[in-house]
């Protein structure tokens, strides 16, 4: 039973998501108005700091918790399906689960299509998690984590890595991860009209944006279609009413059958990236429970 917050959040996104996108319209354009829209839900950061810094000439920020063990490091990859959002839009996320964790998070502004288009956001994110381990971090103590396009990427990094050899996290935690941009699973045609924060036009707007040209099922654009074997230990939370629910199904289905450990949780009558409406409960619950994953995953430094 969802709470009474979360209904009226529904029915808040319903009015405002109600103007159906223009397959035509400038993602540069939607980028300005949508990033502003988020961030006027955002509240001012408790028990945690930001922190900008550059890595290797990508625009990042520290997100540190009161709780951080020093020698952890989370690695979040934000959504915004490759063309929206960017590390200020995520710190009420952030910094829930990062407290949950005791680990400070490292937040990259990962180029952005229509302008950087696959794989640029892949690029990115490698080139992060290798600053992690070149600053002296222990791949045992580092986590990856991601919401939707950014728990695609989240598992692109992981497929990435452990294709070239190079050492894995301790884990993964994913928010409703965008998994399949063939848009080929069930509950992207049943779930159009029941998910209030994201539909069919705007997921195959912002897949045109990225892949320009790419095989929608490359592995790395696309993980659902990848090879799972090897992968760390992953979290994913979805919501039952989510046009992606089907991506997190099938990607729960897929890893078990491969051998890594899955702790899936479908949350009831809650939308897309419920976890971003930080002040619902069933959002701090789940970042809560998220981030509690990660922890009982990430060995303290010695």
């Amino acid at each position: 039973m969802s709470s009474t917050r979360a209904k009226l959040f529904n029915h808040l996104l319903r009015i405002l998501t109600a103007r159906r996108l223009d397959p035509n319209a400038d993602p540069r354009l939607l980028r300005q108005r949508l990033d502003r829209l988020i961030e006027r839900f955002n509240r001012p950061l408790r028990h945690a700091r930001a922190e900008p810094l550059d890595v290797e000439g990508i625009a990042a920020e520290w997100v540190v918790p009161d709780t951080e063990i020093p020698g952890r490091f989370l690695l979040y990859l934000h959504g915004g399906g490759y063309i929206f959002c960017n590390p200020r839009t995520h710190r009420n996320i952030v910094s829930n689960m990062a407290r949950a964790a005791r680990t400070r998070a490292l937040v990259i502004d990962y180029r952005l299509a229509p302008e950087h288009p696959f794989p640029a956001a892949v690029e990115d994110a490698l080139k992060a998690y290798r600053w992690l381990l070149s600053q002296g971090a222990d791949p045992a103590s580092i986590a990856i984590a991601g919401d939707s396009a950014g728990g695609g990427l989240s598992l692109a990094l992981l497929l990435a890595l452990r294709d070239k050899g190079e050492p894995l996290p301790a884990g993964a935690a994913l928010l409703s991860p965008w998994t399949d941009l063939a848009a080929s699973g069930w509950t992207h045609v049943t779930h159009a009209r029941l998910d209030p924060m994201l539909g069919l036009d705007g997921l195959l707007l912002a897949a045109r944006h990225y892949l320009q040209g790419t095989v929608p099922t490359d592995p790395l654009a696309s993980p659902l279609f990848g090879r799972l074997e090897g992968l760390p230990p992953l979290a994913i939370h979805v919501g039952d009413r989510e046009i992606l629910l089907d991506d997190s199904l099938r990607l729960a289905e897929k890893a078990r059958a491969a051998g890594v450990a899955v702790d899936l949780k479908v949350w009831h009558d809650l939308p897309h990236v419920f976890q971003a409406a930080t002040f619902l409960p069933e959002a701090r619950l789940s970042l809560g429970q998220l981030g509690e994953f990660l922890d009982a995953r990430m060995k303290a430094a010695p």
